[in-house]
């Protein structure tokens, strides 16, 4: 296969698992608000505040070490393996019983939110500089998936729980989509291919955070905390 084909297959599964990957991350959106609705769950609004909050601090947290390891080690596997382990945490979920449990599942399937970090530096070694724009604007649309969640999420816990009637049955929602999340796995590993920065390897720790001592980089952050805070 011609480099431009895979970096194209590439291109089509970084997006859909970033799809995938958003729609999970934003479960708690949807799930807690469902719990709390419907009194399976006495929390008060500190806490669903801080249970839908959790994910979504753990996975932008967690994108500068994520992006370092897929310079490091290359974006294939980095992803494989953040899937799976949100796949796994998520299925755990399925189990929690108090807002403590929760909170450690919340946490845990957070770390989903990273596969940014790693979906862009992945996307962007397979192009040219003068078509990274236009990859990751490609890639980008992936934010979709947490509209998937916000839209389609409440449909389908009412269809699991029988409209209400078996409200237990919210359960089967994180194994769904711990299921999604393992399906993704295996097509990405089939239609992927291995690569990463040019003598990733032997950078050290200090080289790569390097770019930090740029003004540019700071402001761009502080751009971002703003735009995708009130996203």
């Amino acid at each position: 296969m011609t480099e431009n084909k895979k970096a194209i297959s590439v291109l089509t599964m970084n997006t859909l698992a970033f799809t995938v990957c958003f729609a999970c991350w934003m479960m708690n959106g949807v799930l807690v608000t469902y719990l709390v609705d419907n009194g399976i769950f006495n929390w008060n609004q500190a806490e669903v505040g801080w249970l839908i909050g959790t994910p979504v601090l753990t996975g932008s947290i967690l994108r500068l070490p994520m992006g370092i390891l897929t310079d490091k080690y290359g974006g294939k596997w980095v992803f494989v393996i953040l899937m799976l382990f949100t796949a796994f945490a998520m299925f755990l979920m399925s189990y929690a019983n108090s807002f403590y449990q929760f909170m450690l599942g919340s946490l845990a399937f957070g770390v989903v939110g990273a596969s940014f970090a790693v979906g862009i530096a992945y996307t962007a070694i397979w192009f040219k500089k003068e078509h990274q724009g236009t990859a990751l604007g490609i890639f980008g649309a992936g934010n979709a998936g947490a509209a998937l969640t916000s839209m389609a999420a409440p449909f389908v816990l009412s269809y699991l729980t029988d409209h209400g009637a078996n409200p237990e049955a919210w359960r089967n929602l994180p194994k769904l989509y711990a299921g999604l999340l393992v399906v993704m796995t295996l097509l990405f590993t089939f239609f992927t291919y291995a690569k990463k920065v040019e003598q990733g390897v032997e950078k050290t720790l200090g080289e790569r955070l390097r770019p930090l001592k740029n003004i540019r980089v700071w402001r761009f952050g502080f751009y971002y905390f703003y735009v995708f805070g009130g996203f």
